[in-house]
């Protein structure tokens, strides 16, 4: 097959693709089913919860921390999908990502906070982080299972979630703390 004709394929293949999501959505994903309320309040809350108890003295940091959190989360679970490891049965809307709620919201307010904390108590991040990412993984994954929101193929299991949790969270801590000594260097220099 010519360079030209994959393309055509893998669009042809696309579009149908995206038919089925739309049809799935409207007839088992929309507001009328409670499924989507509940990937709702996964998106809404936590947001909320961060409005509350964000630190407005570091929040350009915190934010900062959160939005890497948020886009490797995203990207790795675009990965994890098209790879078909893990399916999101349930979304808020067929044009964005299917996790939007827990890449987007859930799981970055957590660690937000958690980083938050850290900072404020100063507390080893590395701990709690493992901690969270424990919750996340060994308690609030199989509750999706059970709920029927995901699903896990191929031998992926919640330990490979759990690992994924702290890499990605480890990745945001340091390009996080990267910037700020950069920031923070280039002040002073500034200053003086």
């Amino acid at each position: 097959m010519s360079v030209k004709q994959y393309w055509k394929e893998i669009n042809n293949k696309n579009e149908q693709v995206s038919s089925l999501m739309h049809s799935f959505w409207h007839e088992h994903s929309d507001w009328g089913n409670w499924q989507f309320w509940v990937i709702l309040l996964f998106l809404l809350v936590p947001l909320i919860v961060l409005l509350i108890q964000l630190n407005r003295n570091r929040s350009l940091e915190i934010l900062f921390f959160g939005y890497t959190v948020h886009m490797l989360w995203t990207y790795t679970d675009l990965i994890l999908i098209r790879q078909g490891y893990v399916d999101h049965r349930y979304f808020l809307t067929p044009f964005l990502p299917q996790a939007l709620g827990i890449t987007a919201s859930l799981i970055p307010v957590s660690f937000m906070l958690v980083y938050q904390y850290c900072l404020n108590q100063d507390k080893p991040f590395i701990i709690w982080t493992t901690g969270l990412s424990a919750i996340l993984a060994f308690v609030f994954a199989p509750i999706e299972k059970w709920m029927g929101l995901v699903s896990i193929y191929k031998g992926f299991t919640i330990v490979h979630l759990f690992f994924i949790d702290i890499v990605i969270t480890m990745i945001a801590y340091g390009l996080t703390k990267f910037f700020v000594r950069f920031y923070a260097a280039r002040q002073s220099k500034l200053d003086h």
